[in-house]
């Protein structure tokens, strides 16, 4: 396989923010958000074969395990290394992009999918399917670059009743909105959702790689 970073911090994002975690970063993406801030992990990484993966990793002495992209389902052999993962008793979080059929997720696995908004310019490119496979323990995600994204992702959640499939997570683009902001719309709206600032991004300088 062929992956861009390997290294071990705190989760920044997620139901999971603020624990320790390591984090495997699959060289490779299909998409090309217009906000994109792992650039680098297109085409840069190192060939590893996955038993020097699992070895990397059980030094970190962590049981909670991101792996994350570029798009890791980019990767034909990642589902073998979630599983392989999985049966060393791992907590596995997969972050995916949504073009992808999730179902090549092992079940085990809790699945972190975008739901990409207009202003990613990559929106008409989501495999919509994808929300009849989540259940209540995978997140959702959406990234707003403005009003007019919210305003989408709030009809994107109302017309598919994610509230009542599985958790919701709200976040900016790092810079682009001001966190109150958007509190402030999800508390007028009532919405039933979880804001999420990258905490990374607030601990260490926002262009920080691997950590």
């Amino acid at each position: 396989m062929k992956i861009n970073e390997l290294f071990k911090s705190i989760q920044g994002e997620t139901s999971y923010a603020g624990l320790p975690c390591i984090f495997i970063r699959i060289t490779g993406c299909n998409l090309r958000c217009s906000y994109c801030d792992t650039t680098y992990a297109y085409e840069e990484g190192m060939e590893m074969p996955i038993g020097s993966i699992l070895e990397r990793v059980a030094g970190y002495k962590t049981k909670l395990i991101c792996i994350t992209g570029g798009e890791p389902l980019s990767d034909k052999d990642t589902p073998s290394l979630i599983n392989e993962l999985l049966s060393g008793n791992y907590t596995v979080l997969v972050e995916t992009n949504g073009s992808y059929d999730i179902r090549a997720i092992p079940q085990r696995a809790i699945k972190i999918m975008d739901i990409k908004c207009p202003d990613s310019k990559m929106s008409h490119l989501m495999h919509w399917q994808n929300i009849a496979y989540l259940t209540k323990s995978d997140e959702v995600k959406f990234v707003l670059h403005s009003r007019s994204d919210y305003e989408w992702a709030k009809k994107v959640i109302e017309k598919y009743r994610l509230s009542e499939i599985t958790q919701i997570l709200v976040g900016t683009v790092f810079d682009a909105l001001l966190p109150r902001t958007v509190v402030q719309w999800i508390l007028e709206d009532n919405l039933n959702v979880r804001f999420q600032l990258q905490l990374h991004k607030y601990i260490w300088e926002p262009q920080t790689r691997g950590v």
